[in-house]
């Protein structure tokens, strides 16, 4: 049998977090706005987030190889 508070409450929980996660996407989309506005390039600072979130051994591996297949391509 199915609980219907238990079930409202995990709904009721669901919508609250993403309500949550609709207002940090503003936010963040404002930051975005603020550091264009002061000359940052929003595509460079989103490659540097997903940076920052790897391995630092996994972003040196990545690095090297790109460096290898550039160099392989005369880039």
């Amino acid at each position: 049998m199915i609980s219907a508070e238990r079930l409202r409450s995990l709904v009721e929980r669901i919508e609250r977090l993403e309500e949550e996660r609709k207002t940090l996407g503003s936010d963040i989309k404002d930051i975005f706005g603020q550091a264009k506005s002061a000359g940052f390039d929003e595509k460079v600072l989103r490659q540097l987030i997903r940076l920052r979130k790897q391995d630092p051994a996994d972003v040196e591996l990545h690095e090297a190889l790109l460096d290898t297949y550039r160099r392989a391509l005369g880039m």
